[in-house]
């Protein structure tokens, strides 16, 4: 039972670790609902691709979910060039439009087909251990903890590319310009990676 234990936090650690180097960032510009939107909007991808491919085995639900974090981060950013609101406001009205929308085709189209709403948005950190990265024969340990150390590295190798420039768009925009960095595509690709 301890060994179930350690692989349980060590999947818990490695993904505080991800959310971490990428969340420092959300939070020192103002936007720290966008992982909460991000999180909520994918339902509707993973619907929409469930209706599509009838399978809830089918990797195309993650493909699903990516693309619709974003067409999240896209559509924030694009009630953003109105200049009619502010961050939080625009996160706050594609937010509930886009989980609302997945709601009601989990309701409408796929009543009896076990999508719990739940699993999706929180998944379950105890059932980790149970799902096995094997190669050849050989137990690897829990596939979420290889998948959340992937992550990890590659928000580490982000965040050590772009550092100075995540940095000075965090803290001044306009020197960034000034500078000849786009504060616009910089802060898009951090979102992205979120």
């Amino acid at each position: 039972m301890i060994g179930l234990q350690l692989e349980i936090q060590l999947v818990a650690v490695l993904a505080a670790a991800a959310c971490a180097l990428s969340g420092t960032f959300l939070v020192l510009r103002r936007v720290a609902m966008i992982s909460d939107a991000i999180s909520h909007t994918v339902l509707l991808g993973v619907v929409v691709m469930f209706l599509i491919t009838r399978d809830l085995h089918s990797p195309l639900l993650v493909v699903g979910a990516a693309l619709t974090g974003l067409a999240t981060v896209g559509l924030v950013s694009l009630i953003l060039r109105t200049g009619l609101v502010r961050e939080d406001a625009a996160i706050g009205l594609v937010f509930p439009l886009l989980f609302s929308v997945g709601v009601i085709l989990i309701s409408g189209f796929a009543e009896y087909v076990h999508i719990d709403v739940d699993m999706v948005l929180l998944g379950e950190l105890a059932f980790a251990p149970f799902d096995r990265l094997e190669v050849n024969g050989l137990d690897l340990g829990p596939r979420r903890a290889w998948l959340m150390g992937v992550i990890l590295v590659l928000n580490l190798v982000f965040l050590l590319v772009l550092y100075k420039e995540l940095k000075l768009t965090a803290f001044d925009p306009g020197l960034a310009a000034v500078l000849g960095f786009s504060p616009a595509l910089v802060h898009t690709l951090h979102l992205g990676v979120v």
